[in-house]
């Protein structure tokens, strides 16, 4: 993978770039418009403490026949690609010189949609692994804090048309969020492409 260094934000134990602008305004809001409106969304219900609630968000998994996902107690089969995600990935693996076989696209229809703390580090998705998070529409404040800590360490704005790449050691180490706000009220698309493994463990 090759990124420009100046784009690598400064953080321990993190490999971390923010391309703002990563693709055009226009063309960020004719993808925007167009995948809000063509994506069958569902809101699916998870498990907490004996009791079923709905994830604060819109969601759907594309991805190739084999990059079946599981996740949050999950298990999504992919969804095919449309022409438009197949170009967008094409775009993406450009950018890092990486393939992906799968993509989750997450809708926040205002402030009051969120993602609560985690780490990407599925069994799935190999013992580094490489997401890769385009973000459309409203800029929302993405968080991180280092693993075992209550403490916000960095925020960074994930503005229309910006990529976002978590690499290496990232989700051994650190924990993000997208939290709610008042201060939103327009929807933010973000896609993010991940590389599935269908057998993980299986060298």
């Amino acid at each position: 993978m090759i990124l420009d260094p100046s784009f690598r934000l400064a953080l321990a134990d993190a490999e971390l770039y923010y391309l703002p602008g990563w693709v055009e305004s226009g063309e960020a809001d004719r993808w925007l418009a167009e995948l809000i409106e063509r994506t069958p969304w569902e809101q699916p219900q998870v498990r907490l403490y004996g009791r079923s609630f709905p994830v604060p968000r819109l969601v759907a998994w594309y991805g190739d026949p084999q990059a079946r996902y599981r996740y949050s107690g999950l298990l999504h089969e992919p969804l095919a690609w449309t022409p438009m995600l197949a170009e967008i990935r094409q775009r993406v693996q450009a950018a890092v010189d990486r393939p992906f076989n799968g993509v989750l696209l997450n809708l926040y229809r205002d402030g009051q949609d969120a993602m609560g703390w985690h780490s990407d580090d599925e069994a799935e998705l190999g013992r580094d692994p490489l997401v890769v998070s385009l973000s459309l529409g409203a800029s929302r404040r993405f968080d991180l804090r280092p693993c075992g800590s209550s403490r916000i360490a960095h925020s960074q704005a994930l503005e229309h048309g910006s990529l976002l790449v978590m690499a290496g050691a990232t989700q051994h180490h650190w924990q993000h969020q997208i939290a709610r706000t008042r201060k939103v009220s327009a929807p933010r698309l973000n896609l993010t492409f991940r590389l599935i493994d269908p057998e993980p463990g299986h060298e």
